[in-house]
């Protein structure tokens, strides 16, 4: 049985993956017609090194759902009237802003699970935490 173009080289099937927001599935001209864009403009996106698409065996390239939703992003904010290397840049730090709100978000809940740990269940110190307990 020939593998189809779309399974990975590590032999999963291909509907495993399609599900993968970073899985290459697109080509250069599907992922141009699917945003309404010039190859071109993705060609541009991967010279000021905001996309880095995958290489096929060819040397063709391959975008994600997630690279097409940066070069979609980008493409609304040069619609708006930014110049690309600005679109880019805003697009960087709103990526970084999101992780970074990832990551506060995290910390939070971890700060709050410890806290809980250490309190009784009614919101008191622990009673293994507390002098008085340690005398009785």
């Amino acid at each position: 049985m020939q593998r189809s173009d779309m399974t990975p080289a590590d032999g999963s099937p291909a509907g495993d993956r399609l599900d993968d927001d970073d899985f290459p599935a697109y080509s250069m001209g599907r992922a141009a017609e699917v945003l309404g864009v010039t190859q071109a403009f993705l060609r541009a996106l991967d010279s000021v090194k905001l996309l880095t698409p995958q290489r096929s065996a060819g040397g063709h390239r391959r975008y994600s759902r997630y690279q097409l939703r940066i070069a979609a992003r980008v493409r609304q904010l040069v619609d708006d009237g930014n110049p690309l290397e600005g679109a880019c840049r805003i697009v960087i730090l709103e990526d970084q802003l999101t992780e970074a709100q990832r990551i506060n978000t995290e910390l939070r809940h971890t700060l709050d699970d410890q806290r809980r740990d250490t309190q009784g269940p009614h919101g008191g110190a622990h009673p293994t935490h507390t002098a008085a307990a340690s005398t009785r």
